[in-house]
């Protein structure tokens, strides 16, 4: 396959990855399609995701749910990979040409493919074997199933298209947990109107920088000299975020006031993503400056000040 072939499968297999969701079905197609869901006595559990607390050198058997909805036979591939977040904040899990380096590795099957019937499911079972020098944390992956089909694209070309379904993986290993996030790169623009008020631009980056995963909800606010509030704040929910992993957010703030020095403000109140209560850690909070420039009171004051002048020189003639 050429790389542009390469490229549009590899797309593909990225987004059908990134629609991980608690209950994941295939692509619509009459004949492939299919559920992936954790495993329970007699089918599909009520678990949303595999979710393990585990120890270093710990060894955890478990089974996933494979549901063949379509009307033909499917051979799937089974196996598990690292996952990371998107730039817009999702879920996502490594596409079949990168390799795993992390939870990955640590599930194995029995075997690479399974066969099930149209309207059958089958209980696959597998094995997590955490590494005794695993560090403390969370560390998320997937079980993906997967088949590969030969389409014709627009132009013609026979491409391989990697369809995927998966079911998360996250494993807290046992240890000191710290959870903590940075802002980075937090920047503030403003373009002064004549008059009235405009909107400043807020840009910033959010990095995990701790051992967890974490959700925050965030604040943007401006203010002016001597804390003048200024327009009106802006609140966001930030997406569960994988350790080390960033999102890249831009805002708007409506209503702010050309009243000279600006201050953009950013506070971060952290969560748990599990049960979505607070953190007992301190918000995080950064500023940074940008400048409105009062144009029509400033033409004001050089018009004012033009006046002034001309009288003192008329009055000093007229002397």
């Amino acid at each position: 396959m050429n790389a542009p072939a390469r490229a549009g499968a590899a797309a593909l297999a990225a987004l059908l990855a990134a629609a991980a969701a608690p209950v994941a079905h295939a692509a619509p197609d009459p004949g492939f399609t299919w559920a992936v869901r954790p495993a329970g006595p007699t089918g599909p559990s009520g678990r949303d995701y595999f979710v393990y607390t585990a120890a270093p050198g710990q060894k955890i058997s478990d089974k996933v749910t494979v549901s063949n909805l379509g009307s033909r036979a499917l051979t799937l591939r089974v196996y598990a990979t690292d996952a990371f977040n998107t730039p817009d904040g999702s879920f996502a899990l490594l596409t079949a040409d990168r390799r795993a380096t992390g939870v990955g590795t640590w599930i194995a099957f029995r075997a690479g493919t399974y066969r099930i019937k149209p309207g059958k499911r089958l209980q696959v079972p597998f094995t997590l074997t955490v590494p005794a020098d695993a560090t403390p944390g969370d560390h998320s992956g997937g079980v993906v199933t997967a088949i590969t089909q030969q389409e014709t694209s627009a132009t013609g070309q026979r491409v391989n298209v990697d369809r995927r379904v998966a079911a998360r993986v996250h494993v807290r290993v046992n240890g000191p947990l710290s959870p903590s996030v940075q802002i980075e790169e937090l920047a503030a623009s403003y373009s002064a109107p004549v008059a009235g008020t405009s909107d400043m631009t807020v840009a910033y980056r959010v990095r995990n920088t701790g051992n967890v995963r974490v959700t925050a909800s965030a604040r943007i606010s401006a203010a002016g000299p001597f804390g003048w509030s200024q327009g009106r704040p802006v609140s966001r929910p930030i997406p569960e975020l994988l350790p080390g992993n960033t999102y890249t957010f831009t805002e708007k703030l409506p209503g702010v006031a050309p009243v000279g020095p600006l201050r953009a403000s950013v506070r971060l109140t952290l969560a748990d993503p599990a049960t979505g209560s607070a953190l007992a850690v301190r918000p995080v909070t950064r500023t940074a400056s940008s400048w409105g420039v009062p144009w029509l009171y400033l033409g004001l004051v050089v018009v004012l000040a033009g006046g002034v002048a001309v009288f003192a020189v008329r009055r000093r003639r007229k002397a």
